[in-house]
C-alpha cells in the first residue's frame, strides 16, 4: 500500500499537527516503510499459530486494594486553574 503526502497531511489534521514541507516528506517515506514492513508480515503463514492477547502466559497484577488518597487541596496546589475542587482546563469540543 503507497502512502501519499496527502494521506499524511490528513492524519496530521486530525491529529491537529501543523507539519512543514519537509516533515512531510520525511513521515511520508518512514509511513511508507512501515506499510511496507506490514505487508511483508501479513505474507506469514499463521494458520497454526494460536491467537494471544498476552506475550507472556502468566499474568503478574497488584492486588486492587484501595488506598488513602492525597488531601485535594495538595493535589491542586499547582493547579494553575482550578473551579469547585477541580481542575479547570480549556475548552477543547468546538
Amino acid at each position: 500500500m503507497a502512502i501519499t503526502k496527502k494521506d499524511v497531511q490528513h492524519v496530521a489534521t486530525l491529529a491537529r499537527l501543523a507539519l512543514s514541507e519537509k516533515e512531510t516528506e520525511l513521515y511520508t517515506e518512514q509511513m511508507g516503510k512501515i506499510l511496507t514492513y506490514v505487508e511483508k508480515l501479513g505474507a506469514l503463514d499463521t494458520k497454526n499459530i494460536e491467537p494471544t492477547t498476552h506475550t507472556i502466559s502468566s499474568r503478574i497484577f497488584r492486588k486492587d486494594e484501595a488506598k488513602p488518597s492525597l488531601p485535594q487541596n495538595e493535589i491542586l496546589s499547582n493547579a494553575p486553574e482550578k473551579a469547585k475542587g477541580c481542575f479547570k482546563v480549556p475548552r477543547i469540543i468546538e
